[in-house]
């Protein structure tokens, strides 16, 4: 069963984000900071992380980002967020930012969905 890791700080979007993925019958785990979601994902090794920019402080999603990329952890990253819309920025894949997708919050259970099984086709697909 493809396991999915959901790192943020917001217990709404965990248990929405949840309940979506597990009624499409993936298994999910949840971390709602930082140091939980790394451990998770070193111990469990999930086949996707969907990650949070904005935790305790706003940038922990991109140095939570960094971190798995410099362990060597190449696991899919799609990450949520919110600030872009409202600072206007618009975030590329890069090494500053080392994520394979992005999806802005609020995010419809269709459109979270489309992501996941996108992300997880390429990954099958390089395999």
């Amino acid at each position: 069963m493809t396991l999915i890791a959901v790192i943020d700080d917001d217990p709404d979007i965990l248990d929405a984000s949840s309940m979506v993925l597990k009624s499409k019958g993936y298994k999910v785990i949840t971390a709602n900071n930082p140091s939980d979601g790394f451990k998770i994902v070193k111990e469990k090794k999930p086949d996707l992380i969907i990650l949070d920019v904005m935790m305790d402080e706003p940038d922990d999603g991109f140095f939570l980002a960094q971190k798995f990329r410099k362990e060597k952890i190449s696991t899919p990253i799609l990450m949520y967020t919110s600030v872009s819309k409202a600072l206007g920025l618009d975030f590329g894949k890069n090494e500053m930012v080392p994520v394979d997708d992005f999806v802005e919050k609020p995010i419809s259970p269709d459109e979270l969905v489309k992501k996941v099984e996108a992300l997880l086709h390429k990954t099958k697909e390089k395999k």
